[in-house]
């Protein structure tokens, strides 16, 4: 049996990280503002970051794609904006599309259940848009469209790897549907936090976390997007806590700056990696 392709995540905090499947490189959510800085989130909100990024514009690895969930200042900033190469696709959401499109990028908007697909040599990378619902009731007007992804890589038509990364979303029958249309998922890249905005939750928390996970199936669960702004709410360890009720499902947890495995036969701990090239300085 021929041995299978590697998939990885390098997480650089936030919802930022370069997901590996063979021969491809994705970016995902580029979030380069630096420590102090204020993300600006729409309708007046801003949030100001804790954190520093573990990866920067410059000194990236040749990118297949860049795949933005949706448009805002901590998924997709001014530091991207300038930074980034034009010369990608930018998958990301119809809405986003139009208005990034303005600054003349490659944009590819993605109505959900789209899939576009990447090839090289005997390998393809298919991206496809799954639905995501970022908030409920009044807040989710106030809040920009929103997408999850799905990966799958295959070697000459077999199937190596298939990662759902959630995007900022809530738990709930959309999230069925993924799991109806990907019966066989192997890992879930799950974002959370739980900010609040009046009085309501967007994005998950430990709770909706663990939920959403037990309705996908998937063996292993990488939890990002937890600590690096002032509205999160849940903090990682509340997730970890959840583990008793998630039998049989490693919860894998990734540093900024480390590389972690996608594969449940992979390495169960995430293992240091300075940032690919140049750091964010």
């Amino acid at each position: 049996m021929s041995r299978r392709a590697s998939a990885t995540l390098t997480f650089g905090g936030t919802a930022t990280a370069l997901l590996r499947c063979g021969r491809f490189t994705v970016l995902t959510d580029p979030n380069f503002l630096h420590r102090g800085q204020w993300a600006y989130l729409g309708k007046g909100l801003a949030s100001r970051r804790r954190t520093q990024p573990a990866l920067g514009p410059t000194g990236l690895p040749p990118l297949d794609a860049i795949v933005l969930s949706h448009l805002h200042g901590d998924h997709f900033d001014r530091v991207a904006r300038r930074g980034l190469t034009r010369q990608v696709p930018l998958l990301t959401t119809p809405s986003a599309a139009r208005r990034l499109a303005r600054y003349h990028f490659a944009t590819v908007g993605m109505p959900t259940g789209t899939i576009e697909t990447f090839r090289s040599g005997k390998e393809t990378l298919d991206v496809e848009s799954v639905p995501a619902i970022h908030a409920r009731g009044v807040m989710r007007s106030l809040l920009p469209e929103v997408m999850g992804t799905v990966y799958t890589h295959r070697v000459e038509g077999d199937r190596q790897t298939q990662v759902y990364v959630t995007g900022d979303t809530l738990t709930g029958d959309h999230v069925d549907v993924v799991a109806a249309a990907c019966p066989r998922l192997g890992a879930v890249v799950a974002r959370r936090g739980g900010p609040r905005r009046r009085g309501r939750t967007a994005t998950m928390d430990d709770v909706q976390g663990a939920d959403l996970v037990r309705r996908v199936g998937v063996p292993l669960v990488v939890p990002i997007h937890h600590d690096d702004y002032g509205v999160f709410r849940s903090p990682l360890r509340d997730f970890l806590a959840r583990s008793p009720e998630l039998p049989g499902v490693e919860i894998r947890p990734v540093a900024r700056g480390a590389t972690v495995d996608l594969r449940v036969d992979g390495r169960a701990d995430a293992h240091r990696e300075g940032p690919p090239g140049d750091p964010p300085g």
